[in-house]
């Protein structure tokens, strides 16, 4: 089943829907008494457009109740406020320091925005696949592009509502993406992630066929720079992050591959060498990744000069298997729910609620909403001639917004 143990409550005003980070006020509560004040530590009003994130920030202090038309909303030391709805909202914020309560007046005025939003992608910040077999070409690696250029290869790609698909290599491989607004937090899935996942016709399994699970991490504008920058970011914590199947903390190094060196042919007519790239891990494991007959450029991004790089995130556990018992015919099963390319595109599981995120303890978050997406690849596997598990992205939008 779904956790959502730590979800918003959502106040339902002239029918809209106001997101906060929100607490009840207990009616056990006794105050000495109540002055009404000017509004010194508030603004007469607000405006924002809505689908943006409002911080108010009074730097004042005692208990903190936010209310809107008696309704509260917030009970933090700031506000952070938005609504899918153009409105005005009155707001109320009281004070209590000692047993006196003060209260002061304000309102949030909600515009509609000038430029309608896009519910799609709207822009890529970074772009860093893990080796594999599709790496350099899917976007494709033009001799002498920068890692710039290959950000700009992948922003081509998922930029839009036709978007065309890209490949983040194996395990770590990642693409930060953002949006032209906030996508709220509201009751039910907030977002879908595109990818290439398909299940196959096994009556016996019927969530198996092809995923290639993905970690999802999310963010909020909090320094509204319109970048990923200094933001905190929350892992969704999918059906497996609790399970001790998962590895925390997992780092994987990828070496460089002479491309000259003589290769090793494996056992099998698809293995072209079976020691093509090292990688090792923080587990104490290595290996190296196989070449196969099927793609003959290089799987180390060629944009990237180190001698080698790393990766550190959530490792979950294998998810393919070899169903023919002969090498021949590889499945990857679908995880339950929170992972990118690991249910069907049209399918309701391939959707993400982002009261799922958790913090770096892995505690849940109440998030007003999110402005920036990251994805990258979350198994360490090689499935046979398929090769190594990639998780794919051919974009992600808003299912809130038309």
């Amino acid at each position: 089943m779904e956790r959502k143990t730590l979800t918003m409550i959502k106040t339902v005003l002239l029918s809209s829907v106001l997101i906060g980070t929100v607490a009840c006020k207990s009616d056990t509560d006794e105050v000495v008494a109540e002055v009404t004040v000017p509004s010194a530590v508030l603004k007469d009003s607000y405006t924002i457009d809505r689908l943006k994130i409002l911080n108010i920030d009074p730097q004042i202090a005692g208990k903190l109740t936010w209310s809107i038309n008696d309704s509260i909303i917030s009970e933090n030391s700031d506000l952070d406020f938005i609504s899918h709805i153009a409105n005005t909202y009155p707001l109320t914020l009281k004070v209590e320091v000692n047993g006196v309560v003060k209260t002061y007046g304000s309102s949030i005025i909600v515009k509609k925005e000038q430029t309608p939003y896009s519910k799609y992608i709207s822009n890529v910040f970074d772009f860093r696949p893990g080796v594999g077999q599709f790496t350099n070409e899917i976007p494709e690696y033009i001799s002498g592009s920068t890692a710039a250029q290959m950000i700009q290869k992948a922003k081509e790609s998922l930029v839009g509502g036709n978007s065309s698909m890209i490949t983040l290599g194996g395990y770590g491989g990642y693409v930060t993406v953002g949006f032209d607004h906030t996508i709220p937090n509201l009751d039910g899935r907030d977002f879908k992630i595109l990818g290439n996942a398909f299940w196959g016709n096994d009556a016996n399994d019927p969530r198996s066929g092809s995923c290639e699970p993905g970690i999802i991490m999310v963010a909020y504008d909090k320094n509204r720079n319109g970048k990923p920058d200094d933001d905190e970011w929350y892992e969704i914590a999918g059906s497996e992050y609790f399970k001790n199947t998962t590895t925390k903390n997992y780092n994987i190094t990828y070496f460089k591959p002479n491309e000259n060196k003589p290769p090793v042919p494996g056992s099998e007519l698809w293995q072209t060498d079976v020691e093509y790239i090292k990688w090792e891990d923080n587990y104490g494991n290595s290996g190296f990744k196989t070449r196969n007959t099927f793609h003959a450029q290089s799987y180390y991004p060629l944009w990237i000069s180190d001698a080698s790089y790393s990766f550190l995130g959530t490792r979950l556990k294998d998810n393919f298997y070899d169903q023919s018992g002969a090498g021949t015919y590889w499945v990857g099963k679908s995880y339950d729910f929170g992972y990118a390319d690991n249910a069907p595109n049209n399918d309701e599981a391939s959707n993400i609620d982002i009261s799922w995120a958790v913090d770096k303890n892995g505690h849940y978050v109440k998030l007003p909403g999110i402005d920036f997406i990251k994805v990258y690849t979350g198994v360490n596997q090689e499935a046979g001639w398929l090769g190594e598990v990639s998780t794919e992205v051919a974009g992600a939008y808003d299912l809130h917004l038309n």
